[in-house]
C-alpha cells in the first residue's frame, strides 16, 4: 500500500458536507448498518460508524486505497462499485460510481488519520481564531476562500478581525503567512493594507511582508535575507509543489556559483523550515556542486543550532 503523508500528498481543497443529522441518516440507511445495530444520537452514530469504517477498510488495503483514490480524483469510476464500500454507504452505486456524502466524510477522517492533514469543510471556520483560519485557507481556491472569509467576518468587528489576522502572521506556518498577507492586502481593503504597513518594521516578518507585497520601502537587512528566502521557499514546499519549483524560488536565475553562495547564507538564518528547504536541494538539485553546498550548509545549521542551545 502506498504511504500517504504530508511529503507526498499535496494540500487538498475544502469539501462540502451536509449537516450531522443528514450524515447520521445515511449511516442508518447503509446496508451494513445492522453490523453495529444503527442506535444513539447522531454524534454517537457517526463516531461509531467512523470506527467501524476504519476497521473494515484496514482489513482490506485495496479498498482503503480505492477510497482515497476516489477522494483525491473526485471523478466517477466505470464498473461495479466495490461491495464493501457500497455496504458501508461510502459510494453511490449507480454506474459510474462516485463517493457519497458519507464517503467524503469517511475519506476525510481516514486521510487525517494517515497523514495528519485536516481537510477543511466549507463553512466550518466561522468560530475559529485567526491562526486556525489561515491554516485552513492554505488549500482554498479563490472563490471558496472568499466564501469562507466572508463567513468568518460575519458578526465580527472588522477592525478586530484585521488586527487578529495581522497578529497571527508572526506565529503561523510559511504558507499560512503567505495566505494571510494575500487576504490582508487584497480582501480587506484599506484596513488590511494599513495593517501590513504597520508590520513592515518588524524584524523578519516585516521583510517577508515587504517581499510578498513588492513594497520598496522596506529592504531586508543582511541577517534577514536567509529568513525571507527560506520562508518563501517553504511556502511552496508546504503546499506540495514539486522540488524543482522550490529550487527555482531560491535560484531565481542565478548561475551555479551564485546559487552555492546563496545556499551557504541559509545556514545562518534561524527559520524553523531551513533544514527542510536545504534537504530539497540535497535530494533534488541536478548540480552536484550546489547539492554539496546544501549538505555543508545543513551541517553548519545543525552546529549553530547546538550553539544556540
Amino acid at each position: 500500500m502506498r504511504s500517504y503523508d504530508d511529503e507526498t500528498l499535496p494540500l487538498q481543497p475544502p469539501i462540502r458536507l451536509p449537516d450531522e443529522a443528514t450524515l447520521a441518516a445515511a449511516v442508518r440507511a447503509a446496508p451494513l448498518a445492522k453490523e453495529l445495530g444503527a442506535e444513539g444520537g447522531d454524534a454517537e452514530v457517526l463516531a461509531a460508524w467512523a470506527d467501524h469504517c476504519r476497521e473494515r477498510l484496514a482489513a482490506d488495503e485495496g479498498l482503503l486505497v480505492e477510497l482515497i483514490r476516489l477522494f483525491l480524483s473526485r471523478e466517477p469510476v466505470k464498473g461495479e462499485a466495490p461491495e464493501t464500500l457500497a455496504g458501508l454507504g461510502l459510494v453511490r452505486t449507480a454506474e459510474p460510481y462516485t463517493l457519497s456524502w458519507l464517503g467524503l466524510w469517511a475519506a476525510r477522517l481516514i486521510i487525517a488519520d494517515t497523514t495528519g492533514q485536516e481537510i477543511p469543510v466549507m463553512g466550518s471556520l466561522a468560530g475559529a481564531d485567526a491562526a486556525t483560519l489561515l491554516h485552513a485557507l492554505r488549500s482554498y481556491p479563490e472563490a471558496e476562500r472568499d466564501e469562507e472569509l466572508a463567513g468568518w467576518l460575519k458578526g465580527r468587528d472588522r477592525d478586530d478581525a484585521v488586527a487578529s489576522l495581522a497578529a497571527a502572521l508572526a506565529t503561523v506556518s510559511p504558507l499560512s503567512r503567505a495566505v494571510g498577507v494575500e487576504v490582508l492586502s487584497h480582501d480587506l481593503g484599506d484596513e488590511g493594507r494599513h495593517a501590513l504597513l504597520r508590520l513592515l518594521e518588524e524584524p523578519k516578518l516585516g521583510a517577508v511582508v515587504a517581499a510578498r507585497t513588492a513594497n520598496p520601502q522596506r529592504q531586508p537587512v543582511p541577517e534577514e535575507i536567509a529568513w525571507v528566502l527560506v520562508d518563501m521557499a517553504a511556502a511552496l514546499l508546504e503546499f506540495g509543489d514539486a522540488p524543482d519549483e522550490v529550487i527555482k524560488s531560491i535560484a531565481m536565475g542565478m548561475n551555479s556559483e551564485e546559487q552555492a553562495a546563496t545556499i551557504a547564507i541559509l545556514a545562518f538564518g534561524d527559520h524553523p523550515w531551513t533544514g527542510r528547504v536545504l534537504q530539497v536541494f540535497i535530494d533534488h538539485h541536478p548540480d552536484e556542486r550546489i547539492a554539496a553546498a546544501a549538505r555543508k550548509a545543513l551541517r553548519r545549521l545543525r552546529g549553530l543550532s547546538d550553539l544556540r542551545g
